[in-house]
């Protein structure tokens, strides 16, 4: 196009030129779709340069790349070398207002040299950007022009308000992959440490819809059952898996499941194909699906290693039981011999006196007879004593009964006898009538009363300035269980915490080895009881024990006193 046709078309003179100079314009949209603000703005000063060729063009875009604000400069050309650009920004400032957004619409400046028109046009409403144009011909901008430029403006601005949207979309959805990347991580950070967890802790969870019997397994669920991942898994075969004693067990837990829609909680055990045998313990909770259904989540732990390691307990405790017996037999020798002695001593004179009445002249029968019906009296009362000396100092395994603890303890109380009066100790019992039976060893039982006995006894040792009185008492407070405390008036606990006198190996006696009260504690422990020891109100101390009751009382117990 020749300089009168340009200039025709820049004033609106050539409709033609005009239109296609518009034209030109209303298709920017098409270049810079897509792009980001910054190409944009480069597409809208290249197409202001080719078209309107004025001395130089300026865009400045606000808050471009993170806030930072964008300039894209060019300059037309005046002969053989282009016009400076570099500083055109601060140059704009010092001539017009440090503000963009304040520049005046049409103002004159010099530039290179020359002195130019600058006309501003501001790039939306919000303050995106602003546009300028420079040229130092006479009559810039014409009305052509000045049209031109604020359509271009108009097309500018919605691109930048198109490219922002974009790229703010773009932003969002980039981070949003991100925050998914994150999560999916997370996620599976998660499913690996909940595996690695489970496979720790031998624990297996899973899930079951027992109207449709869904069930759904971990992977450590299928490896305590030995089950192939990915099998699919339905209630008969888990039951297949079941240890035939227990299968009874496990049908009823699971009626009662889908009969009353609630919470579960059992032990079982597994029998895997190579005949090992697995205890578990499983653990259920119930809620409502979507559907209205009941959905229970669970737990499987595999507890093999726990019961195992509770049975070899259980046996070492029973083990360390028999030595705290033997330990007392030298204490008790004493009471031994006074039991033993006493009917010994009238079964030889009961004897002596029917062999002597019957080798009389005539025989005295009617004296023979009584002498005899002694000697069976006597000899009947031995083997008891024998009896119980064996029930309580021989090896055995724990034999589980229901037990009367008014009518043990009388037993140890008779045991105990010689050497309570020996030590000048007055025994008091207060029994509980109608007392209800706990289920325990009764041997161990006896033992640990045996042992509280003996300890009250040695804390009177040195008392010389008070009775040595001693209460063996029986309760049933209401709590479950049955309460048997022995009572002394002794030297107390002195400085040291009741708790200590329970600890393994710590005693206060000069010849004791500090496993009685220990010992006891356990044997009161797997009782599923405890034991605990209390200073009196006055002199002594009061060790007491408790452990449930076996079955139901039938009556309120009621204390009765008596002495010994």
């Amino acid at each position: 196009m020749n300089p009168d046709m340009e200039r025709q078309a820049r004033d609106g003179s050539d409709p033609k030129a005009f239109l296609n100079d518009l034209l030109a314009v209303v298709t920017l949209p098409a270049i810079w779709r897509g792009g980001d603000p910054s190409h944009v703005g480069r597409a809208l000063a290249d197409a202001i340069l080719r078209i309107l060729q004025p001395d130089f063009v300026y865009v400045r875009l606000e808050a471009v790349a993170g806030g930072t604000p964008a300039e894209i400069m060019r300059a037309g050309r005046t002969g053989p070398a282009e016009r400076p650009v570099e500083g055109l920004g601060l140059l704009l400032a010092e001539c017009l207002g440090p503000a963009p957004a304040a520049w005046p619409a049409q103002a004159r400046m010099h530039f290179a040299g020359d002195e130019v028109t600058v006309v501003t046009f501001r790039l939306g409403w919000q303050g995106d950007g602003v546009l300028v144009a420079a040229s130092q011909r006479a009559g810039f901008p014409t009305p052509g022009e000045r049209l031109l430029l604020s359509v271009t403006a108009n097309q500018a601005a919605m691109g930048l308000q198109e490219a922002r949207t974009l790229s703010m979309q773009k932003g969002v959805a980039e981070e949003l992959d991100r925050r998914v990347a994150q999560r999916t991580r997370e996620l599976q950070r998660s499913k690996e440490l909940l595996a690695e967890t489970q496979r720790l802790s031998a624990t297996g969870s899973f899930s079951w819809l027992p109207d449709k019997d869904e069930i759904a397994w971990s992977d450590e669920t299928y490896r305590i059952f030995r089950i192939p991942q990915g099998t699919l898994v339905t209630m008969a075969l888990v039951e297949q898996h079941v240890h035939p004693e227990d299968r009874a067990s496990f049908r009823q837990h699971l009626q009662y499941v889908r009969s009353s829609s609630r919470d579960v909680e059992f032990d079982c055990r597994l029998q895997l194909p190579d005949a090992s045998v697995r205890y578990l313990h499983v653990i259920a909770r119930s809620r409502l699906g979507e559907d209205g259904e009941p959905d229970y989540t669970g737990a499987i732990q595999d507890i093999t290693g726990r019961r195992l390691a509770e049975d070899a307990l259980a046996k070492a405790s029973s083990e360390l039981a028999h030595v705290a017996r033997i330990t007392t037999l030298g204490v008790l020798a004493a009471s031994i011999a006074h039991e033993v002695n006493q009917p010994l001593s009238g079964i030889l004179t009961n004897a002596s006196t029917c062999l002597r009445k019957l080798t009389c002249d005539p025989p005295d029968v009617r004296i023979a007879t009584r002498a005899a019906e002694r000697l069976l009296r006597d000899g009947t009362r031995a083997a008891e004593v024998i009896r119980r000396l064996r029930a309580l100092f021989g090896k055995r395994e724990t034999a589980t009964e229901l037990v009367d603890l008014n009518d043990a303890a009388r037993e140890v109380l008779a045991l105990s006898g010689a050497e309570l009066q020996r030590h000048r100790v007055e025994v008091r019992t207060e029994f509980a009538e109608l007392l209800p039976p706990v289920r325990g060893d009764r041997v161990q039982l006896q033992q640990v009363m045996l042992n509280l006995v003996r300890n009250a006894c040695d804390a009177m040792k040195r008392v010389d300035d008070r009775p040595r009185r001693l209460l063996v008492k029986t309760q049933v407070p209401g709590d479950g269980n049955v309460h048997l405390s022995v009572c002394d008036a002794g030297e107390g606990f002195g400085t040291q915490a009741p708790e200590r006198l329970f600890e393994s190996f710590y005693t206060t006696k000069e010849d004791g080895m500090g496993i009685g009260l220990s010992v006891s504690r356990s044997i009161i422990e797997h009782h599923r009881g405890r034991m605990w020891a209390a200073a009196n109100e006055g002199p002594g101390a009061t060790f007491r024990f408790a452990v449930p009751v076996g079955m139901a009382a039938g009556q309120s117990a009621r204390a009765e006193t008596s002495l010994v």
